[in-house]
């Protein structure tokens, strides 16, 4: 029987959330040219895959924060995951912007929370860990208590992981880059001849 990290990266690889072209890399927005596309925006599509998301990121929270107060999601991707979650666990749900609106009341955290407050964050993705902690660090400013960062998926990257380290803040995710590997290869996905540079790849950042 599959565990959760592997059943939830088959489920990224079956609905193409995860895309993985050993011989014919994507080039990402930053420029960088990869053999793996992440979009996990997609599992917003599929019900199944989003409530196994979602029950798997309670589990989590459960376990590792049981003394959490607020969900807090990051925009855009870590929202309707945040709200899944703050709905399963009955508790109040903000999202926080990259930065500050440039109009209005010019809120980065959108939502009523109070200082003093244990937030968990939600996203969608761990690359280098700096968008998600750059959140934290807003939330932190505003007066709130972050217990730790949930993602669906983590690339392992090195630096993701000091970064987190080195700003005391704790991760977890629900499946990562070596699991995805390894089932895309049981899959036939990809083959075991390709899984040298996979891994060169992601540790080469």
């Amino acid at each position: 029987m599959l565990n959760l990290k592997q059943k939830i990266a088959n489920d990224l690889l079956a609905i193409k959330a995860v895309e993985l072209r050993p011989n014919d890399y994507f080039t990402w927005t930053s420029g960088l040219k990869s053999p793996i596309y992440c979009d996990n925006r997609l599992t917003m599509s599929y019900p199944k895959v989003r409530r196994e998301i979602a029950r798997g990121m309670v589990a989590i929270i459960q376990e590792q924060f049981p003394e959490v107060e607020v969900i807090a999601g990051t925009a855009t991707a870590g929202i309707p995951h945040a709200a899944w979650v703050s709905e399963l666990l009955d508790l109040p749900m903000v999202y926080v912007r990259d930065s500050a609106k440039k109009h209005g009341k010019t809120n980065q955290i959108e939502g009523r929370i109070n200082q003093g407050a244990k937030v968990v964050v939600i996203e969608d993705l761990i690359s280098t860990g700096l968008s998600s902690l750059k959140v934290v660090e807003a939330l932190e400013a505003a007066g709130c208590d972050v217990l730790g960062v949930v993602a669906i998926f983590s690339y392992l990257i090195s630096k993701a992981t000091e970064a987190f380290k080195e700003a005391q803040v704790a991760c977890h995710t629900l499946t990562d880059y070596d699991v995805l590997i390894n089932e895309a290869t049981k899959q036939g996905y990809i083959k075991d001849t390709d899984v040298a540079a996979l891994v060169a790849w992601r540790d080469g950042l």
